[in-house]
C-alpha cells in the first residue's frame, strides 16, 4: 500500500511517502529548487520520494492532500465580503490561482503526477495532528497544534488513543496565536513565516515591557487559553501588511525597516512578545490536560516550533511526557495527510517501528561524490568512517569551522547532523565568526549545542533527550560564568561576554536550544562529538544548519561545495570526502550567497 502525502501552496512545501504505514521518504521542495520556503507544488520532492520507493505514479494506492482547499476558499471569500471594499484587491490578486488551480485540486493533482488513483483531503489541523501523533512512541496522548490559520481553525486540540484521533475544539481565524507572533515579527523587520526563529532568539535581549500592553490592548485571553485579538491594530484581513497604523502609535513608532539597526525597543517587543506566547500556550496546555486527563503530549503547527514555550511545558509538570514533530510547520503536514489515510481510511493499526527518526531525504554515495569533484577538479582527501571523526574532530579543537554532509538530508526545519556548520563551543568567536563570516546573518543569532545524549545532565539541566532542538534547558549552574550587569553595553558587546565554559552556544539567559545525539540515531555524529570530547574532555560542539541567510539548508554535494567556496569555512566533509578551503581551485560559479537578502 502505497500512499503519497502533499502540503503546498502556503509555505514550505513537502511530499512523504508512507508503504505499508512505513515512512519511506519525506523532504521540503525548498531544498531541490532553492527557493527558501518555496510554496510551489512539490514536484522534486514528490520524484525523489517516489524514486526512494522505486515506484511510479501509477503504483500509488492513495494521493492525500493536508488541505481542504474549498474551505480554505470560503475563508477567503468571507474575509473579503466582511473587509470590502478594501479587500478586494486581495481577492481580485488571489482569483485567478483559485479558479485555475486550488479549486480543481484533484484534477490538478492527477495532471502533474500522471496518476488516476482517488486523492484524499484532510484538514489542515488534522494533518498536524496525525504529523505529530503517529509517529510519537505513545499509546494515548493529548494533541496540542498551534499555527497561523489552515482553513479555518488557527488551533486545536484533542487526544489519540491506538489508531483513532479525536480533535474536540479549534480556535477559529482570524483569532490566532501565530499570526499574532508573525504581526511581531513582521513589526521588528524580519520576513513573516521566515524570521520567527529571530524574534525567538532577540528576546533574552530585551525586557517584557510590553506584555501587559499586548495583553489588554491587542488580544483578550481567556484562562483557557483561547484568544480574541484587536482587529483595529491589525491589517491582514484586507492589506498587505501584517500591522496597522494603530499598532505603530501603541509602539511609538512604525515597523522597523529591515537590515537596519535593532533598537532597544525591538528588543523588548521580541521580550513581550515572546512572554504573551509563553503565557498562552501554558493556558492552551493546562486546558488540554484539564479536558484529556492524558500524561502525554503530542504538539505540531509553526507555534510549536517555539523551543522555550515548550520547555515551559514540560516545567509546568501536568504532562510527565511531551513529543513535538521535527516537521512540526506545513511541510510536516505532507506526513501526517498520508499516515491519517493510513490508520484512518485504510483502518490500519499503529506500528511502533514506524518513525525512524527524521533522516528521510536525499543520501549520496561517495561514487557519486567523487565523480562530482572530480569532474570539477576538487582536490580531496578519502577516509574511512573512524579517520573521519577523528580528523573532523581535531579541526574543530583547532578553531576551524566544518560544513558536515553525512546520510540522508533532515525533515524539518533543523540541522541535525545530516547537513551541518560544525564548530567549537568553547571559544567565544565561534558565533561571531559563524554568523558574520560564513551565514552572513545577524550577530545575535544564537547557536545550538550538540552534546553526546550520555552527557547532557553534565552541561544542561534537563532530564530527558531532545534529539529535534525542540526543547530549551539552562546550562548547568557549576559551568556558568558571572556577567557585570551594565545596560549601557551594546548587543554585540553584551554577547561577546562569556557567560559559561561553552560560550559559543549559552544565550544571555544561560539558555541552551539543545539537541541530544544517541549512538543509535545518528552513530557518526555521536562518533565525532566522542572523538571532539577526546581531543578536548568537552562532549557537545556547534551546530547549526548548513546554508546561509535566505537560502535552504543544503540538499546535494554540489551546494555544499558551492556553500563553502563561497563563506570563510574551512574545512567540507562530504560523507567520506574530506576537502580543505586552502587546496581548492578558484570557485567558477555563481555568487550569490554574501548577497542574499535578509529575511
Amino acid at each position: 500500500m502505497n500512499i503519497l502525502g502533499i502540503s503546498a501552496f502556503y509555505h514550505d512545501s513537502a511530499a512523504c511517502l508512507l508503504r505499508d504505514g512505513e515512512i519511506v521518504a519525506a523532504a521540503q521542495e525548498e531544498r531541490f529548487t532553492r527557493v527558501r520556503h518555496d510554496p510551489r507544488f512539490p514536484e522534486n520532492a514528490i520524484a525523489f520520494c517516489l524514486k526512494q520507493g522505486g515506484i511510479k505514479a501509477e503504483n500509488l494506492n492513495y494521493v492525500s492532500f493536508y488541505d481542504k482547499p474549498f474551505l480554505t476558499f470560503d475563508r477567503l471569500l468571507m474575509t473579503c465580503l466582511t473587509t470590502a471594499p478594501q479587500g478586494l484587491r486581495t481577492w481580485l490578486a488571489a482569483m485567478p490561482k483559485w479558479l485555475g488551480q486550488n479549486l480543481h485540486m484533484p484534477r490538478f493533482i492527477k495532471k502533474k503526477l500522471g496518476y488516476k488513483g482517488p486523492v484524499l483531503f484532510t484538514e489542515h489541523h488534522e494533518a498536524h495532528a496525525a504529523s505529530a501523533f503517529y509517529p510519537s512512541p505513545f499509546d494515548s496522548a493529548a494533541i496540542l497544534t498551534m499555527d497561523g490559520v489552515g482553513e479555518w481553525a488557527t488551533a486545536s486540540y484533542g487526544f489519540g488513543k491506538g489508531r483513532e484521533i479525536s480533535l474536540l475544539k479549534e480556535l477559529h481565524f482570524p483569532h490566532s496565536l501565530g499570526l499574532l507572533f508573525s504581526a511581531f515579527t513582521y513589526f521588528t523587520g524580519f520576513r513573516v513565516n521566515s524570521g520567527e526563529y529571530k524574534l525567538m532568539g532577540l528576546a533574552p535581549y530585551g525586557e517584557p515591557k510590553y506584555k501587559n500592553l499586548i495583553l489588554t490592548q491587542l488580544m483578550d485571553l481567556k484562562d483557557d487559553g483561547s484568544l480574541r485579538l484587536n482587529m483595529d491594530y491589525f491589517d491582514f484581513l484586507a492589506g498587505t501588511r501584517m500591522t496597522g497604523r494603530k499598532f505603530s502609535q501603541l509602539f511609538g513608532g512604525p515597523p522597523r525597516k529591515p537590515e537596519t539597526e535593532i533598537t532597544r525597543r525591538e528588543m523588548d517587543i521580541a521580550a513581550s512578545i515572546q512572554a504573551v506566547t509563553e503565557e498562552v500556550v501554558l493556558k492552551m496546555a493546562a486546558h488540554v490536560y484539564r479536558e484529556t486527563r492524558e500524561r502525554n503530549l503530542c504538539m505540531a503547527g509553526g507555534v510549536a516550533l517555539n523551543c522555550v514555550a515548550n520547555s515551559k511545558i514540560l516545567s509546568q509538570g501536568r504532562f510527565k511526557n511531551i513529543w513535538i514533530q521535527p516537521a512540526a510547520g506545513d511541510a510536516g503536514g505532507a506526513l501526517g495527510a498520508a499516515m491519517a489515510v493510513w490508520h484512518r481510511v485504510c483502518r490500519k493499526d499503529r506500528s511502533t517501528s514506524a518513525w525512524k527518526g527524521p533522516f528521510l531525504g536525499p543520501e549520496y554515495s561517495n561514487d557519486e561524490i567523487r565523480q562530482f569533484l572530480e569532474k570539477g577538479n576538487c582536490p580531496y582527501h578519502k577516509c574511512g568512517d573512524v579517520e573521519r571523526a577523528w580528523v573532523v574532530a581535531r579541526h574543530i579543537a583547532r578553531g576551524k569551522i566544518v560544513g558536515y554532509l553525512v546520510g540522508p538530508m533532515e525533515f524539518g526545519p533543523r540541522a541535525l547532523g545530516a547537513r551541518s556548520i560544525l564548530g567549537d563551543p568553547r571559544n567565544p568567536q565561534t558565533q561571531i565568526t559563524i554568523n558574520q563570516k560564513v551565514k552572513f546573518r545577524e550577530s545575535f543569532r544564537p547557536f545550538a549545542p550538540a552534546v553526546l545524549e550520555e552527557k547532557a545532565a553534565e552541561y544542561f539541566d534537563l532530564d530527558r533527550p531532545s534529539p529535534y532542538m525542540l526543547l530549551t534547558a539552562p546550562v548547568c549552574k557549576e559551568r556558568r560564568l558571572p556577567v557585570p550587569e551594565n545596560d549601557s553595553l551594546s548587543m554585540l558587546q553584551r554577547l561577546m561576554q562569556p557567560r559559561s565554559d561553552i560560550p559559543a552556544v549559552t544565550h544571555l539567559d544561560y539558555s541552551a536550544r539543545l539537541q541530544t545525539v544517541s549512538k543509535k540515531d545518528k552513530p557518526d555524529f555521536h562518533a565525532l562529538i566522542a572523538e571532539f570530547e577526546n581531543h578536548t574532555g568537552c562532549a557537545v560542539i556547534v551546530n547549526t544548519s548548513f546554508n546561509v541567510r535566505g537560502e535552504p539548508i543544503v540538499c546535494t554535494p554540489q551546494d555544499a561545495y558551492r556553500c563553502f567556496m563561497l563563506t570563510e569555512m574551512d574545512v567540507l566533509v562530504l560523507e567520506n570526502n574530506i576537502l580543505y578551503k586552502e587546496e581548492q581551485p578558484p570557485y567558477q560559479g555563481k555568487d550569490k550567497a554574501t548577497h542574499a537578502p535578509l529575511d
